[in-house]
């Protein structure tokens, strides 16, 4: 429960940040050019507000329902639907009195404040924490591969050395891998190599589809080997007589090397009794243990740091900028990269909704985690956004786009019910992602 209540605190603390940002790059522009911002809202209000305050002409409130925020301008069609006000006169603190390149600069604001915010957090993380990872190449012991990619040929304690031929550059890590092989088109052959043995793997064309709608936790994890860090106070660790040190090599006589090994042997025997062979003091010994009903005996596993040399850049301040930039682009990159998935069977079915999304930041508060996080859902934030569908940011860009462009503003009734359409869209959409995370949570 608590690890619960963390995400969410996480998740709630930065939508927060990003919504009252975004909705200021519209709220800035609109001042400055004289419109009128009625309301300026974290959260909506339908009904009632938590908080609201007044100063000059514009309410400044947090709502109930946490599904993002608004700035209500005067003479714009929105969320809010104010046919009143639009069956009046235009007046000249309006909106829709406002030349199209102001309205146009009015509606882009909060893509390109959340454009900016997703680059200079990264710089700052950068800057502050530098940048680690755990190469291909220092990833010594191979990886366990999901049972998906097995199908496809790769085998538990792979090394990927070559794409279509090519050599692995140095900085690759095993993620980056997979998103070449699930994102990359181009990719037809994966050059292994697994105890002195060489292979290629022609990959299936149907390869990316497979994976995502296999719903496995990850295609590649670097293997570790299992040395007892800590084992736990009243656990059937203890009660064994396991200790520090222990270096875990079978269970029930069979080899399980790698913690990954370990964890799936026992995950399936809640409640048995096994023997578990370890190497203490260069001497092989069993211990008999009772598995618990969560399927764990209450050991824990050295950090990867005891293993892996990793690879660790730290940037002065004046580095970090371009670097934040570069990391900001790529990001973005690969998650336009994604849509091609979406837009699959397999791909629809991964879409999630606020449980995704908060289960994706870490169950014990870590700032440089939070960060990271946070300028990832800027990113896609401002994305999302810029889409050309009515409702949002981009549905207005685009028919602003269309009035500098032929002349000719689009009637107030077309607007109207565009505005609706588009918000049918998105409540479909908000149903359809949020109601695949209850599916998800009974499987």
């Amino acid at each position: 429960m608590e690890d619960i209540l963390i995400k969410a605190a996480q998740l709630i603390l930065s939508l927060s940040i990003l919504v009252v940002l975004h909705e200021f790059g519209h709220f800035l522009p609109a001042k400055l050019f004289g419109v009128r911002v009625e309301k300026f809202y974290l959260f909506f209000d339908p009904k009632f507000s938590l908080f609201k305050t007044k100063h000059g002409d514009t309410e400044y409130g947090i709502g109930w329902l946490p599904l993002g925020g608004y700035v209500k301008l005067s003479g714009m069609i929105d969320e809010s639907m104010d046919k009143e006000q639009m069956s009046k006169p235009a007046e000249p603190h309006e909106f829709r009195s406002k030349p199209a390149w102001q309205r146009l600069i009015i509606m882009l604001g909060g893509v390109i404040v959340n454009l900016i915010l997703g680059f200079v957090i990264y710089s700052g993380i950068l800057y502050v924490w530098g940048k680690s990872y755990l190469s291909v190449e220092a990833a010594g012991y191979g990886v366990h591969v999901s049972e998906t990619a097995k199908e496809s040929g790769f085998r538990d304690g792979d090394r990927v050395i070559a794409l279509n031929g090519d050599n692995i550059p140095a900085e690759y890590t095993y993620e980056k891998i997979t998103q070449e092989l699930l994102l990359n088109d181009d990719i037809k052959e994966v050059t292994v190599t697994n105890n002195g043995e060489t292979r290629q793997i022609s990959l299936p064309d149907d390869f990316a589809r497979r994976v995502v709608g296999a719903r496995e936790a990850g295609m590649f994890s670097p293997r570790v080997p299992f040395i007892a860090d800590t084992i736990l106070e009243n656990s059937p660790a203890r009660e064994a007589g396991f200790q520090k040190g222990d270096r875990f090599i079978t269970v029930n006589g069979d080899s399980a090397l790698y913690f990954q090994d370990f964890v799936k042997a026992v995950s399936g025997r809640p409640g048995e009794e096994i023997t578990v062979g370890v190497e203490r003091n260069n001497q092989y010994t069993t211990l008999a243990v009772t598995v618990s009903e969560e399927g764990t005996i209450g050991v824990g596993n050295m950090p990867p740091s005891h293993y892996f040399e990793f690879t660790k850049k730290q940037y002065g301040f004046f580095e970090a900028i371009p670097a934040g930039f570069t990391e900001a682009m790529n990001t973005m990159k690969m998650y336009i990269d994604q849509f091609k998935l979406v837009f699959t069977k397999e791909g629809a079915s991964q879409i999630g909704g606020f449980g995704t999304i908060g289960n994706l930041f870490p169950s014990t508060w870590n700032w440089q985690m939070f960060w990271s996080m946070t300028a990832f859902l800027s990113l896609i934030l401002a994305i999302m956004n810029i889409l050309p569908i009515p409702a949002l940011d981009g549905g207005h860009v685009m028919f602003l786009l269309y009035e500098i462009i032929s002349g000719r503003k689009p009637g107030e009734k077309f607007m109207e019910y565009a505005q609706i359409t588009g918000m049918v869209l998105l409540l479909a959409l908000l149903l359809w992602a949020n109601g695949n995370d209850v599916l998800r949570a009974f499987e």
